[in-house]
């Protein structure tokens, strides 16, 4: 793990300095905060989600925007009805980070339901390595941590920028997990696949048209799809499949369900793959579409550099 330089494992003298008091600030509130009893904290996160919506601004715009194609069928009303579920549940996601990070495995425990769990563990009978493909929904970091309690995995990520914020982030989401590798690190990922590992990829965002080819998702024909997905799937002896976690209906909690390994996958044109990839995720999306991560510009990549701008 010495590769990954960027992710901070350690406190050092410097936090200590003015520039992160402000941060000091915002962990211990939001570690106040996740002691709070469970519907209290959904109750304040939704009520925090309104006040985003109601200040709205760009976030408001990609959200309205995305959501508007990729669900034409709805009408204008149940379109802005999902904005409005959405920014409840960013507001929520934001409790559900300190729950993640803080909470003891018992409570977390209570919280979680598993589906379809039996479909990787007979992805691994033989010795293979999982390459676990799963979503922004915005209880992730909940779901990361319950998915860790659950079966231990290594996870693909991008570091925090705050050194300081960056360590509780670590420590947050290796809690009940085996390890991190920083988003640069390949080898270390490619690695730990071959290691047998249960790895943890998220495919569903822009990383940019150098790392990415255009394939279909919901109803844009040429959407930039990053191909580091076929970079992992495509070793020898990988089984892929995805976790599709949400928050249930009824505030319960949470369900961890995983679907079986892919068929037939990959078959060798990344273009295909890719396509196939996407419908494994709008899928995954549809389950539970309140919930993702709308507030991400994941058209802003356009096909042709000189096409006009998705996002006005």
């Amino acid at each position: 793990m010495s590769k990954n330089k960027s992710i901070q494992t350690s406190i050092k003298a410097s936090f200590f300095l003015p520039q992160y008091w402000l941060t000091w600030l915002s962990v211990l509130f939001l570690y106040l905060l996740s002691w709070l009893p469970y519907k209290l904290q959904l109750l304040m996160g939704r009520g925090l989600g309104r006040l985003m919506l109601k200040v709205g601004g760009k976030r408001k715009r990609v959200a309205e925007k995305n959501i508007s194609v990729c669900f034409p069928e709805l009408s204008a009303e149940e379109q802005q009805k999902m904005l409005r579920q959405n920014f409840e549940n960013a507001g929520i996601g934001l409790f559900e980070t300190g729950m993640g990070w803080w909470w003891p495995d018992w409570r977390v425990k209570r919280k979680i339901k598993v589906k379809g769990l039996e479909h990787l563990e007979q992805a691994k009978a033989d010795g293979s390595g999982v390459l676990l493909l799963t979503v922004h929904f915005l209880c992730l970091e909940f779901v990361g941590r319950a998915t860790g309690i659950v079966h231990p995995t290594v996870c693909f990520y991008r570091p925090n920028h705050n050194a300081l914020f960056e360590y509780f982030q670590h420590r947050g989401r290796a809690r009940s997990n085996k390890y991190m590798i920083e988003k640069t690190n390949v080898k270390g990922m490619l690695k730990a696949i071959r290691k047998g590992e249960t790895s943890v990829y998220l495919p569903d965002q822009d990383y940019g048209r150098k790392r990415s080819i255009f394939v279909p998702f919901f109803n844009e024909p040429q959407t930039a799809t990053t191909f580091g997905t076929m970079m992992f799937a495509k070793m020898k002896n990988v089984k892929t499949l995805m976790i599709v976690p949400r928050r249930l209906e009824d505030n319960s909690g949470y369900l961890l369900e995983f679907t079986p390994a892919f068929d037939n996958f990959p078959v060798g044109d990344d273009e295909q793959d890719l396509t196939r990839v996407n419908r494994e995720v709008e899928a995954a999306i549809r389950k539970a579409p309140e919930q993702y991560m709308w507030l991400h510009r994941r058209f802003k990549t356009r096909p042709n550099k000189e096409d006009p701008p998705f996002y006005n």
